[in-house]
């Protein structure tokens, strides 16, 4: 085996298996509110436009500290920083089982946002510091199979949880926080033992291995298209804005679906048991999870990045725009499970652009203005479906415009300019 095979599968073998279990407990901390709904909106007294609004204030202390977290973690490295977002959240994620109003709970999601922050685009520019960039859609779009497994795990998980757990007379709904929070507290703290900072101070590669690395992490970093020096020239490319743009159209749909689908399911079948809610929800993430990794390597292999990026959500937000539009429950059911993979294979390869012009040194900042803005969408998605549930007294409205941001998502990044083709 090659000195390039050897160490690239080492590093594949090190680090993704665990990111991805992070990001997998991550995802569902940010998500079982979701799931939680099912019982917790009739015992709070949550309307629907209320709840969308509670789903989406993560998304705002996300927002504001989101760049700070990222500049912080490139300065003390993410071995210490992630840890403490992981830790942080994981108290906060328990706290929320106290909460007994919208007004505790509105006060939990933004503080859990803020917790969080800086966690997936620490995470991002932690892969680039480690993988070649024609390996990246293929090591994201693995780190970001986490997002369709969390809901995999977590929504049977989850809804067995409400069905099953009251101990000492508390809720099922609050037992889903406590028992979901812990394992991050636990996780935070072997990442701190677990995690190395930078290939040149990896213990667990050959000297060999060290250098080679790290002069070809050197050399993409180099080789990338007009080098963004500091925070205000990133803050001025019109590049950064137009990929955080198209992150927020298709983060409308990833949350504007992934909230509301328990509801939607027990629309579409109201006899269905919060388990049964959780089991069919295994379907469309089982798609997805496939299809993402399938679309990711394809992408790697062409070298092609703006159509594999482009692609996924036009089909998803027009299958997505049907499944609103058609009477026909097990056929809306099965759009949504194509909306839900064009969301999903859009995110391997989308990654891939921000590398083509941002460098080392710019990439801390850059990564986390496209994601803390896109994740606007985080709260535009859930508030928008609430709003619209609330005013037409179905989630069919909802779809249709979140299937139109998905479009919309799809024909800005057509419009990207820089270089779709990654050189080998």
């Amino acid at each position: 085996m090659s000195l390039e095979e050897r160490t690239v599968r080492k590093v594949t073998r090190r680090l993704l298996p665990f990111l991805f279990i992070l990001y997998v407990i991550a995802f569902l901390d940010r998500v079982n509110f979701g799931y939680a709904a099912l019982e917790m909106n009739s015992a709070l007294g949550l309307s629907a436009e209320i709840f969308g609004f509670l789903s989406g204030i993560f998304f705002i202390g996300y927002l504001l500290f989101e760049v700070p977290s990222n500049m912080i973690l490139q300065k003390i490295g993410a071995r210490i920083w992630i840890s403490r977002i992981i830790i942080s959240w994981g108290i906060v994620v328990i706290t929320t089982a106290a909460a007994s109003d919208a007004l505790q709970l509105a006060a939990l999601r933004f503080i859990l946002g803020v917790a969080e922050a800086g966690f997936f685009p620490g995470i991002i520019l932690y892969i680039t510091c480690w993988f070649r960039r024609k390996d990246l859609a293929s090591a994201v779009a693995l780190f970001m199979t986490a997002l369709a497994v969390s809901n995999i795990i977590g929504a049977p998980v989850s809804t067995w949880i409400l069905d099953n757990i009251s101990w000492f007379g508390i809720a099922g709904w609050r037992w889903l926080f406590i028992i979901e929070g812990l394992p991050a507290i636990v996780l935070g703290i072997v990442t701190y033992f677990y995690l190395t900072d930078k290939p040149k101070d990896a213990a667990w590669l050959e000297p060999e291995e060290r250098r080679w690395l790290s002069a070809v992490i050197a050399r993409d970093n180099a080789e990338a298209a007009d080098s963004l020096a500091d925070f205000w020239s990133v803050i001025r490319d019109t590049r950064v804005w137009h990929l955080a743009t198209i992150y927020c159209t298709v983060i409308i749909g990833l949350y504007g679906l992934g909230f509301w689908m328990p509801q939607i399911i027990h629309a579409m079948n109201p006899a269905f048991t919060n388990f049964e809610i959780g089991l069919v929800m295994i379907i469309p993430y089982f798609v997805a999870l496939c299809a993402m990794v399938a679309w990711g390597r394809h992408s790697d292999r062409t070298g092609e990045r703006k159509w594999h990026a482009s692609l996924p959500p036009i089909a998803g937000g027009i299958a997505l725009a049907a499944a609103g539009l058609l009477p026909i429950p097990i056929l809306a059911f099965i759009l949504i499970i194509i909306a839900t993979v064009g969301i999903y294979c859009e995110f391997g390869p989308f990654w891939t652009l921000p590398a083509v012009f941002l460098t080392e040194a710019s990439a801390a900042v850059g990564i986390a203005v496209i994601n803390s803005i896109g994740n606007l969408g985080g709260f535009i998605g859930p508030s928008l479906v609430g709003s619209l549930t609330r005013a037409t007294g179905s989630t069919d409205a909802g779809l249709v415009a979140i299937g139109v941001c998905l479009i919309l998502c799809g024909l800005l990044t057509l419009a990207v300019r820089n270089r779709s083709r990654i050189p080998s």
